[in-house]
Parts: structure tokens; C-alpha cells; sequence
């Protein structure tokens, strides 16, 4: 049996990115769905509630908060890391609280909403988003529960912030959350340009 420091590549890590792969495959099939319907049938493209602006700063305020956290860890800054992660999962609830509000201002103001309309995309492409942050929160939440729970005295702060596993599990949770963020970059951008053009 192969020992874990046998792998060039962690099997974590293929794992991680070939569910990006698939997440990335399905978010562009979407869009390439809306851009076809949009050109073929002459549709109308759908605005953005200004909620979706600002979220997009909360979410890149999620990013940066990460990066401090991975540094923290790095720095071995036990109580910073801890209160990272705690800033980290507080603005992904709040983003997730302002989404749903978000698509309650989305419906006032497409209340004539009928059956193929382009907001019908706009609303499963974030409802999937949202989806994936909420499926990224235990993740984070285990991380808030051994921050809290095993670090309380040197011994086990030292062994927590030396283990190779560790680190790559924090890695592999800000490669998710980063990818998240962009994602809702893309998606932003991608529907601001075709209500632009």
C-alpha cells in the first residue's frame, strides 16, 4: 500500500479539482445556454439588482479575509487564525442572508416574469452558486471547530500548525473559496456585459 508522501499529487487535490473541472462545465453550459437563447430568439437581457454589486464586494472582502487567514497560519498567529476564520464565515453568511434578499429585489422588479424569460438564468446560475458556498461552510466550520477546540495549549497549537495535512486541507478549502469568489466575478461581469452590449 502506497504511503501519502508517495503521491506527486495528493489524491485530495486531483479530487478538488476535477470537481472545480465539473463545476466550471456546468456554469459555462448555462451561459452558453443564455447566450444562445439571447441571440436566437431575440430575448431581452436581464439587469442586475444592485444587491448583486455589493455582494460581490462582500465576497471579495471573503477572499481577501482567507488570504489573512492562510497567512496567520503560516505565521503560526493562533489567535488571529481563529478570529480569521470566524470573519471568514461571518461574510459568507451575510452574503448568503443579502443573496436572498438580493432575489426578493429581483422579483419586484421583474414581477411580469413569464415562462422562458432570460431572468430564469439568471436565477439558477446563482441559486447553483449559492449552493456551493452553502456546501463549502462545514469545511470552514470544522476548521472554526479545531481552531477553537484542540488549540488550547502549546503542545497541540505546535502540532497543529506543523502537520502537512493540515495545511493541505486549509489549501484545498481557499482554492474552493477562491474559485467561489471568482465564479461570482464571472457571473457578475458576464450578465453586466450582456445587459450592456
Amino acid at each position: 500500500m502506497a504511503n501519502k508522501k508517495d503521491f506527486v499529487i495528493h489524491p485530495q487535490t486531483i479530487i478538488l479539482y476535477l470537481v472545480l473541472g465539473g463545476i466550471s462545465m456546468l456554469f459555462l453550459g448555462f451561459t452558453a445556454a443564455y447566450m444562445y437563447n439571447r441571440v436566437q430568439f431575440g430575448l431581452t437581457s436581464v439587469a442586475l439588482p444592485n444587491l448583486f454589486y455589493f455582494n460581490t464586494l462582500l465576497l471579495i472582502m471573503c477572499s481577501y479575509l482567507f488570504s489573512r487567514t492562510k497567512r496567520a497560519y503560516l505565521n503560526d498567529d493562533t489567535s488571529l487564525y481563529q478570529k480569521l476564520l470566524w470573519a471568514t464565515l461571518a461574510c459568507t453568511l451575510v452574503f448568503l442572508i443579502l443573496q436572498v434578499l438580493a432575489w426578493l429585489q429581483l422579483k419586484s422588479m421583474n414581477s411580469d416574469l413569464i415562462e422562458g424569460n432570460m431572468t430564469t438564468y439568471l436565477y439558477a446560475l446563482s441559486g447553483l452558486h449559492f449552493a456551493h458556498v452553502i456546501a463549502g461552510i462545514p469545511f470552514l466550520c470544522y476548521f472554526i471547530y479545531v481552531a477553537h477546540y484542540r488549540m488550547k495549549e502549546p503542545v497541540s497549537v505546535l502540532i497543529y500548525f506543523t502537520d502537512p495535512d493540515k495545511k493541505r486541507s486549509l489549501d484545498l478549502l481557499s482554492t474552493y473559496w477562491h474559485y467561489l469568489d471568482f465564479l461570482w466575478i464571472f457571473l457578475v461581469l458576464f450578465f453586466l456585459l450582456n445587459y450592456l452590449i
